[in-house]
């Protein structure tokens, strides 16, 4: 079965610009009628309904979760945030769970067909974890998308594309300069930095780190959730370096640390502080979490905004935004005991 031919390729035989194929598809009024017709005849010329597949997928998004477990607190509020933007412009959004391996090329990846052949959604939100095997694939395809930039693993060129960020670098920077105006010097991070979110929170730790002329630790247990922070407390705790404070690359690896430090009885703050990251939950922890707020609602806003102004003009500049993040300082972190400090 041959490739199916894209907007450029009409365009290319209709002697018009791929977004003037995107107007005509998405029946935009207006295009001249005389380009129009020309553009649908190309276009069923090499073999392509334009505009009458489509149907009612000119109206319709689908929200890729990829690699991820789809209950995901923090990436149902970026499904949520995405679904009242959509809404609100008169479009739907389709849910979709998407698993895809990183090692193969954008040609050999199986891409879901509500996509490649239009004939449900129009185009992409990407949230999950991405590869940019499946970017290359979606632009290869000119498939419009945004991607949320902060969950991609590997190199790729995200000046090429339309990208969102939450401002978790920065965030991790400040909740760490807290800690040590607190008065702490060892700080440790868990997080596993293989992972791309923990990736970026482990850099602003470290810059704060340095910064202040004090060497960082991060914990090297490749895992994630509750289990990350429990096992990374654990081993911690078990060598003979002291810790005065443990950054949680998340709010849920920070409730593995509070179970571990229970465990070994040691009283948070009062022994030792713990921040978390995303305050997905934190202030339901016992004593409450210190945590970096993000903004996933926001976050999904602004991805479906991106995408739809893709919609609209295929061929605009690449856009990107960063969402700014804020420290929610609470009962968990407090000021080194002078006992500690004297050390």
């Amino acid at each position: 079965m041959g490739k199916q031919p894209t907007f450029r390729d009409i365009g290319r035989a209709a002697k018009v610009s791929p977004a003037t194929v995107s107007r005509v598809a998405r029946g935009n009024p207006t295009v001249d009628p005389a380009i129009r017709n020309r553009v649908k005849s190309v276009a069923a010329r090499l073999g392509v309904a334009l505009g009458e597949k489509r149907g009612e997928s000119g109206r319709m998004l689908a929200f890729l979760l990829s690699n991820r477990d789809v209950l995901h607190s923090f990436q149902a509020r970026i499904l949520v945030g995405a679904q009242s933007y959509c809404a609100r412009m008169n479009r739907e959004l389709v849910f979709l769970s998407f698993q895809y391996p990183p090692g193969i090329g954008s040609k050999e990846l199986h891409l879901p067909q509500m996509l490649t052949q239009r004939t449900i959604a129009c185009a992409a939100i990407l949230a999950g974890m991405n590869y940019p095997n499946l970017l290359e694939a979606l632009h290869e395809h000119e498939i419009p998308f945004a991607v949320l930039g902060n969950n991609v693993v590997g190199d790729w060129p995200a000046d090429r594309y339309d990208v969102v960020y939450s401002g978790d670098i920065q965030g991790a920077f400040e909740i760490t300069q807290r800690l040590i105006a607190q008065g702490h010097r060892q700080i440790c991070f868990i997080g596993n930095v293989h992972l791309p979110w923990f990736a970026r929170c482990a850099q602003g730790y470290e810059h704060a780190m340095r910064d202040a002329g004090l060497e960082p630790r991060i914990s090297e247990i490749h895992s994630d959730g509750e289990e990350l922070g429990y096992l990374g407390a654990k081993s911690l705790l078990s060598e003979p370096s002291p810790v005065t404070a443990i950054f949680a690359g998340s709010d849920q690896v920070g409730r593995g640390v509070y179970a571990a430090l229970r465990e070994l009885r040691i009283p948070v703050p009062e022994a030792i502080s713990v921040v978390g990251f995303n305050d997905t939950e934190g202030s339901l922890f016992h004593p409450p979490l210190t945590s970096v707020r993000e903004f996933p609602e926001e976050l999904g806003r602004q991805l479906a905004d991106f995408t739809l102004k893709r919609i609209e003009d295929p061929e605009r500049a690449p856009q990107h935004l960063t969402i700014p993040t804020q420290v929610v300082m609470r009962e968990s972190a407090s000021a080194v005991p002078e006992f500690v400090s004297q050390i």
